[in-house]
């Protein structure tokens, strides 16, 4: 009998965690979902476990790094239960560049990129003993274009996600790939909150002239992330339309 193959989803109550989760799920996968905060797509991830065994949750804020790091050493079973991890993990503060504290820089660390070293540095353990292994993580279309003048240290911190250290050349002879997408504008709630005339601007800088739909990043996220993935790891991947 096939094993199923079990992924770690982080930030999986976003509109492209959802649909993420969905695709794992029709694809047979356990899926271990990941949220801190309850939003509309936490209930529907909820629903979704009771029509579907295959799906268990995981809440933490990563935002105290210091805290995390000792759940995982307390915890790490847990970890060494993944064949793949996604990260979509994307804290945003809005802060201006003239008023930005040091903390603002730390806490979008935190969440966006030292969560994702820690968990990965913990995971590997145990994939390299199976010797299989896929991670995935984000990057975010602003970190191209310096963000937006509020929103840079986001940006800042989701480019860091781009960076693979070379450590992780090694693991390629165990089957261990390791990618990141940059995601562009996608028509997630957060986008169409906005105004429709910011937004159709935005959407004239896109050569494909539209934004991507979360169930279409999705796919990508599970090529990526799956035994569809033959070949391609440590690479930067632009799911933005052409930008």
């Amino acid at each position: 009998m096939k094993k199923i193959k079990k992924v770690l989803i982080l930030g999986a109550n976003s509109d492209i965690g959802l649909e993420t989760v969905k695709c794992f799920l029709e694809k047979n996968w356990h899926v271990t979902a990941h949220f801190n905060k309850n939003n509309s797509n936490s209930k529907k991830l909820n629903k979704l476990s009771k029509d579907n065994k295959n799906i268990a949750f995981f809440r933490y804020n990563f935002l105290n790094i210091n805290n995390f790091e000792k759940f995982i050493k307390k915890n790490k079973k847990f970890f060494h239960n993944f064949d793949s991890l996604v990260s979509l993990t994307g804290f945003l503060k809005l802060k201006n560049f003239k008023n930005f504290k040091i903390q603002d820089f730390t806490d979008h660390i935190n969440v966006n990129y030292y969560s994702n070293i820690l968990i990965i540095r913990e995971l590997l353990k145990s994939m390299q003993r199976r010797k299989w292994g896929r991670i995935l993580l984000s990057s975010s279309i602003g970190s191209k274009f310096g963000g937006s003048d509020q929103s840079f240290i986001y940006s800042l911190s989701k480019s860091m996600n781009e960076f693979f250290p070379s450590y992780y050349s090694n693991l390629a002879k165990y089957n261990i790939l390791f990618n990141t997408i940059k995601i562009g504008v996608t028509d997630t709630k957060g986008n169409r909150l906005k105004k429709k005339e910011n937004i159709r601007k935005r959407i004239k800088l896109i050569p494909l002239k539209r934004m991507a739909k979360p169930h279409e990043v999705a796919k990508y996220i599970y090529f990526l992330s799956s035994e569809n993935n033959t070949t391609i790891t440590k690479e930067t991947i632009n799911i933005s339309g052409g930008e």
